[in-house]
């Protein structure tokens, strides 16, 4: 799997490429996930779009990394769901955990708060 990173403002864009089944692609998912939130990025963005095959250790590996990025006081966002993954995330549920977007841009856009009400920018 391949993992291509993009900083947006204080916003993490991670590009997942591949299969996200099990070992050795977890593992590096998982690593890179608590190396972000170890560095200080708490606003992280999975871009979903091009994953292939993903499976029930591909599923909890998501599940790890938003409890990783969540323990560390952030929050991350999953976007460009597939038909394939939206399915999965139907079947399973994990559609009322994850906080899935139709874009990169909207999933980033997402983070941006106002400060004092805390309701999102528009624009």
């Amino acid at each position: 799997m391949q993992i291509k990173e993009a900083i947006e403002g204080d916003v993490v864009v991670l590009s997942l490429r591949g299969n996200l089944m099990g070992e050795p692609e977890t593992t590096e998912f998982r690593d890179k996930i608590k190396n972000l939130a170890r560095d200080g990025f708490l606003k992280i963005v999975l871009d979903v779009s091009k994953i292939k095959w993903i499976n029930s250790s591909g599923l909890g590996s998501l599940i790890s990394a938003l409890t990783t990025v969540n323990n560390a006081g952030g929050d991350m966002r999953i976007s460009n769901v597939t038909e394939k993954i939206n399915s999965l995330f139907m079947i399973t549920q994990l559609i009322k955990v994850f906080k899935t977007f139709e874009s990169n841009e909207r999933a980033v856009a997402s983070y941006l708060v106002d400060p004092v009400s805390g309701t999102p920018i528009e624009g």
